[in-house]
């Protein structure tokens, strides 16, 4: 990290004595931001804009991106897809904006990508999960700066079948709306295809806000499955663990959460020891590469000293968007003779770009999809922190676990067989370490 950010000051002190003259310059870079301030979604959404004004205001204290300051304006994904269009639109043709950063939800990076190519605006998908956007189409001006729904899934499985590999049963309590019924279904492929034997009990999709899981909770108490999967976040998520933890269910069976390293804090010690977290990448205030890196903990303790918390997901994948904001930017300067680029110099200094946030090097792909590793673990209880964190924590190399340039997700899945287990390249930490 210290390295990284020591080159960027490098590039941006060199590009201060370019050859293009002061005027050519912007007074200020535009960035739009979609994000949720607002509803359910905005316990991401809130986070993820308190850590991007954080890193831009360090960005702008050594003197900006090239000498030019970098301004974010923030669009309320909360507020529906019709006005993320619109002002995704009005951002780009009357506010003029550099970039885009859209967006948190699938359906609206689906909406905006084809939308940023006929603007022809560089648009960074910074947190959204679809697989399907670049395996279903091609885009020039449209970057995934993290990984994908299949590397995640495919991750926490790959977990799983290693931490329990007898498991016979399992069910799944997913929101009924897309990212519920996708991530599952990239799941139960890569589970079919790796250990074919195992029993899919009980399929439960609660709608999408739902304040009662005493249905869910009460079958799945009589089935007993060994393993109960659920991609739910938020809220949704919270709400489902308490009631099942009220009910004994998390003593009964293994939980497999993959988004509920953001739900950790709030969930208190009502999360027992015992059970499989996944962080959507290596996302983790106490990452075991970086906790004691002094760059790293001073952002986790600026963080929870302005909003009272430790930084979830959301902020690890805003900090790689604008990790590779400055790394296009400079790159491009640099390839410019130290004069401000154009747009398209910079979107062609995406291809190939490599870049690091608040965690292990992000490459961008040929098909402009980043490669982020995942870090899962399993929860246990230490009194240093009055709510569950991370043991037998396993890093996984994303070039092994996302998708093929080219392939689509569910068919590649298929192809797999029991013995890609144990191909995977994987790092092991502890608590402890």
């Amino acid at each position: 990290m210290k390295t990284w950010r020591a080159a960027i000051a490098a590039l941006a002190t060199a590009s201060l004595f370019g050859t293009a003259a002061a005027a050519e310059k912007p007074s200020e870079l535009r960035v739009g931001v979609t994000t949720f301030l607002s509803g359910p979604a905005s316990v991401f959404g809130e986070p993820a804009r308190v850590g991007a004004e954080m890193m831009v205001r360090e960005i702008n204290e050594r003197g900006g991106i090239g000498g030019v300051p970098v301004r974010l304006i923030f669009v309320d994904e909360g507020a529906g897809g019709e006005h993320v269009v619109s002002e995704f639109r009005r951002l780009v043709e009357q506010e003029n904006v550099d970039v885009m950063f859209a967006s948190i939800s699938s359906g609206n990076c689906n909406a905006v990508a084809p939308l940023a190519e006929d603007l022809g605006v560089l648009n960074f998908m910074w947190d959204c999960g679809t697989q399907r956007i670049f395996e279903e189409d091609d885009y020039r001006y449209v970057f995934r700066t993290q990984a994908h729904a299949t590397p995640e899934m495919l991750a926490t499985l790959l977990y799983l079948l290693k931490a329990k590999p007898d498991f016979q049963t399992i069910a799944v309590v997913n929101q009924d709306y897309a990212w519920g019924r996708d991530s599952w279904d990239i799941f139960s492929t890569a589970l079919r295809a790796l250990k074919p034997d195992v029993r899919v009990v009980a399929e439960l999709f609660p709608r999408f806000g739902a304040p009662d899981y005493s249905t869910e909770v009460t079958r799945l108490a009589a089935l007993r499955p060994d393993v109960i999967l659920s991609t739910s976040w938020g809220g949704d998520l919270d709400t489902f663990i308490r009631q099942a933890a009220q009910r004994g269910l998390l003593q009964q069976s293994t939980f497999v959460l993959p988004l509920a390293e953001s739900s950790l804090e709030r969930l208190g010690r009502s999360l027992p020891p015992g059970h499989i977290i996944g962080a959507r990448g290596d996302h983790y205030f106490l990452h075991p590469e970086f906790r004691d890196d002094p760059d790293f903990q001073g952002f986790m303790e600026a963080f929870r000293a302005e909003t009272g918390a430790y930084p979830i997901y959301p902020v690890f994948h805003m900090s790689q968007a604008i990790a590779a904001l400055e790394a296009a930017y400079l790159r491009a300067i640099e390839a410019n003779g130290g004069a401000w680029p154009e747009r398209s110099q910079v979107v062609d200094a995406m291809a190939g770009l490599t870049f690091q946030g608040l965690g292990r090097p992000v490459t961008i792909r040929e098909d402009n999809q980043g490669l982020e590793a995942q870090l899962i673990g399993m929860t246990i209880h230490v009194d240093e922190f009055p709510f569950a964190v991370l043991d037998d924590m396993v890093i996984y190399d994303p070039r092994d676990i996302t998708t093929p340039v080219g392939m689509n997700s569910i068919e590649w899945l298929r192809s797999l067989t029991p013995d890609f287990v144990d191909s995977v390249r994987i790092d092991r930490f502890s608590h402890a370490q």
